[in-house]
């Protein structure tokens, strides 16, 4: 029967309306009004929540929620003010009233969890229906004030499909629609801040970086896309360090430690002003102090922390921050509300008693605290809750209610000639989430507000310093703009406004690892260290770098070289023997002296033909000797000046040539002594074989092979001009080019030959027993020749650029002045200074050997 009867009354209730139960104890409100449509808030009144340890035999007590923040006071009477203005006004949603529910979350996810849910679902304990139970009385939330709770709520959210307004979470990751297809937000996304904290860096010309962030998904994302972006330009970062609020204070010390230690100069801090404080403090107890600070959104815009305390540490601080505003009215609001103006505004009493040091309710009364008079007015103080000069977070919140007005009124398709609202039916958070999406109006300042596919605003920043006031006060200072609808190179400007900065205000400080390397040397990695750890080495011989901290030295073109700088390439100068040069000249002038003596000799020949010196052992080879030795000393200026198609064909040939005919003449004198010798011998008639028509052709023979090698050589691999870049780095050497080295050697190896078989026949015939015999002239001239082409050889090959072209012309000049002197002075000695010894009589006497 028990069973029965359990079973009958289980029966009756699921016949009936099903009951909603509230789970757990309402959540209470700090602001609410009553509306046709209802405006959700989720704001961090406060910084912190003190939970008791749960003990799991009682139910656990409300959360305690401590460290009171004015400037959420302030955010959240911006959104009432919205609302009044938006309810009073005929433009906007005539005839439709807005109201609000706002909670206090105290930078708590479990708070805030659940005041999204009392927003979504209400707050009845009890609730009958013959719908399900899921509904909404909300029909779009603004809030939250942190990135960690934004990302919780809206992920709560999201299957409700009500729109979630950001005025302050600036996280990156809540861009991902797929993820977070609810969440609109009026402040830019950190993706865009990171960058512009990049560009201030790159611009400063910052390369050894510290940086801070909070232990949260603002700081996290922030800081990671930070990095990116900052090591593209080539920074490095030395330490990142992170902290949160909830930490011990140990962590603080940690981190306070590694700045006062580390050599980077500036620190980048990606926090909220709540952690920043907490750092702030402990660096001033260890006096860290002359750094510079570039700071996020996040913190520094904040008057909070703008202190003249917080100045010994972040004095000169720069950083990027919301552009701010000007809210008509808002001041004069702010100060005239009361706690005792609107009921449900019961949030305003805490700061109203925090303000005045004095209570609102009996109970709370001690010696330290009076009771409230209600005379008191937020006018006769100055606090953050009444501070307007900085309304950049406030005029987000203020822009947020707008948007949920404006799409409302595209919803409802208000026409405001009628003053009213075509109100047929109720309105989901689905429609209203549909159009915030197309949502796009100006506010009176002038400010478009549309959100992109992201659900994100444009991102416009001011780049704001800290200063100094003339009464000591800290001012912040916008001196530039980051505007990213602008084209990529233009998005960054600085304003003509003079910068305090950290450290000696006048003074910008460097920070980096190694200093740069200038142009002429390049990087050199230090081993284990980062990239901007680095030594400058100077650049080879040859090589140059052109630009600061260049990675590698570049090559000069062959042509060219580097200049003693190594940060240009230089023509380099090019080399050779030219007749200006004092080498040259010398040269030159010995050429011609040797032919001037030639010729002298020729012409004293000449005048003397018909003495008996001159006829013996043939004067017609005599004649053609000296013109071969003229030639010889003639050939040797083609070698100077510098080097064309021409010169350096002539040059080679030329000698090779008018040698020939030099050695085979004398050649030829050889033999006729020999033959002469020879021919006075009983019965032999040998000088008919060797006749003057023989010493012709022999000469004639003897230089016409080699003319034909000269020829030959010309024909299939002629010589050249050259431009000899390896020889030497720094200069150009311009040289004759052999073209066929083989023929080169074939010339001079024939030269040789003549040269060697002249010697040994002269050798033979020297010990001749007549004045008649020439033999030992000959030899001796043949001697001097062998000895300077022999020593040519070592000496031609060594000697460098044009020097070898000296040894050259040196070796035909000192062979040519060798036969020259050696076959022809004695003779002119004889002629000239000797004339009685220029007898017949004297020429065939008899004289000892040698």
């Amino acid at each position: 029967m028990l069973w029965a009867a359990v079973l009958f009354i289980f029966v009756r209730a699921r016949a009936g309306n099903p009951v909603c139960h509230l789970q757990g104890r309402p959540e209470v409100s700090q602001f609410s009004k009553d509306g046709d449509l209802i405006i959700g808030g989720i704001f961090s009144f406060h910084n912190i929540v003190v939970d008791d340890k749960p003990t799991y035999i009682t139910t656990p007590k409300p959360s305690i929620c401590s460290g009171l923040n004015p400037r959420e006071f302030q955010f959240v009477e911006s959104v009432i003010f919205a609302i009044e203005n938006i309810n009073n006004s005929t433009d906007i949603l005539p005839g439709v009233t807005l109201g609000y529910k706002i909670y206090d979350d105290c930078s708590s996810i479990p708070l805030a969890i659940g005041a999204a849910m009392a927003l979504v679902n209400g707050q009845e304990e009890t609730w009958q229906s013959d719908e399900s139970c899921n509904k909404s009385s909300t029909v779009a939330i603004i809030g939250l004030s942190e990135s960690q709770l934004s990302k919780t709520v809206a992920t709560v959210l999201r299957p409700f499909h009500i729109p979630l307004i950001s005025y302050y979470s600036t996280c990156a990751c809540l861009s991902d629609r797929q993820e977070f297809p609810t969440f609109f937000r009026t402040i830019p996304s950190d993706f865009y801040q990171s960058r512009a904290l990049a560009q201030l860096v790159k611009h400063f010309g910052w390369t050894w970086i510290g940086t801070v962030r909070s232990d949260n998904n603002y700081g996290q994302v922030g800081m990671a896309t930070f990095i990116e972006a900052v090591q593209q330009e080539g920074v490095c970062v030395e330490y990142s360090e992170a902290i949160f609020r909830n930490n011990p204070k140990e962590n603080f010390i940690k981190t306070a430690n590694i700045i006062k230690k580390s050599s980077a100069k500036v620190i980048v801090s990606f926090s909220s002003f709540k952690d920043m404080e907490l750092l702030i403090k402990e660096l001033i107890d260890q006096n860290v102090t002359g750094l510079q600070w570039l700071g996020s959104e996040g913190w520094i815009s904040s008057d909070y922390l703008a202190t003249k305390e917080s100045y010994q540490v972040l004095g000169g601080a720069i950083g990027v921050a919301i552009t701010n505003a000007n809210i008509t009215g808002l001041l004069e609001y702010l100060q005239s509300v009361k706690p005792s103006d609107i009921p449900g505004n019961s949030g305003l009493t805490e700061l109203w008693e925090s303000t005045f040091n004095c209570t609102l309710t009996d109970h709370k009364l001690t010696g330290k605290m009076s009771s409230c008079t209600g005379n008191e007015n937020f006018s006769q103080v100055s606090s953050q809750y009444n501070d307007v000069t900085e309304l950049r977070i406030t005029n987000n919140a203020y822009k947020a209610v707008y948007a949920i007005a404006y799409s409302l009124h595209n919803l409802y398709k208000c026409q405001n000639d009628l003053l009213k609202c075509l109100k047929t039916r109720k309105v989901e958070p689905w429609e209203v989430l549909k159009h915030i999406k197309m949502v796009n109006f100006t506010t009176r300042d002038g400010e478009n507000v549309f959100f992109d596919a992201n659900g994100d605003p444009t991102a416009r920043y001011e780049l704001v310093n800290w200063q100094l006031t003339d009464r000591g006060n800290t001012k912040i200072v916008t001196i530039g703009i980051y505007d990213s609808s602008l084209p990529e190179k233009q998005r960054f400007k600085m304003n003509n406004v003079s910068i305090v900065w950290g450290g000696d205000p006048n003074k910008m400080i460097r920070s980096v690892c190694s200093e740069s390397c200038q142009p002429g040397s390049r990087k050199a990695l230090k081993k284990g260290k980062p990239v901007c750890c680095f030594d400058c080495l100077p650049c080879a011989e040859g090589e140059i770098s052109n630009y600061t901290d260049s990675l590698d030295c570049m090559a000069c073109p062959l042509e060219f070289k580097s200049n003693d700088q190594r940060n240009q390439c230089i023509l380099k100068n090019t080399e050779f023997l030219s007749f200006g040069e004092l080498m040259g000249t010398l040269l030159v002038i010995f050429s011609l002296v040797g032919t001037c003596i030639t010729l002298v000799t020729g012409i004293i020949f000449y005048f003397y033909r018909d003495t008996p010196i001159v006829k013996a052992n043939n004067s017609e080879l005599s004649f053609l000797l000296l013109f071969s030795l003229t030639l010889c000393f003639l050939c040797s200026l083609t070698f100077i000046g510098e080097p064309t198609d021409w010169s350096c064909m002539l040059r080679h040939t030329s000698f090779g040539i008018t040698f020939v005919l030099s050695i085979s003449c004398i050649l030829a004198k050889t033999i006729v002594v020999l033959m002469a010798f020879r021919a006075t011998l009983p019965g032999n008639n040998v000088m008919k074989w060797f006749g003057p028509t023989q010493q012709r052709l022999s000469v004639f023979a003897l230089t016409l092979v080699q003319a034909f090698l000269c020829i030959s050589w010309l024909i299939i691999s002629p010589p050249f001009p050259n431009r000899n870049m390896q020889h030497y780095k720094d200069k150009i050497i311009l040289e004759c080019n052999f073209g066929s080295t083989f023929a080169f050697y074939a010339m001079l190896g024939y030269i040789g030959l003549l040269s060697t078989m002249c010697f040994v026949l002269s050798f033979l015939a020297r010990k001749l027993p007549d004045n008649f015999n020439e033999a030992k002239y000959i030899t001796f001239s043949m001697l001097i020749f062998c000895a300077v082409w022999i020593t040519f050889i070592p000496a031609y090959i060594s000697s460098p650029g044009k020097y070898t072209v000296a040894v050259e012309i040196f070796a035909i000049l000192a062979s040519s002045f060798g036969i020259l002197f050696c076959f022809f002075s004695p003779k002119c000695y004889i002629i000239l200074l000797k004339p009685e010894k220029n007898t017949k009589k004297y020429l065939m006497g008899k004289t000892t050997s040698m």
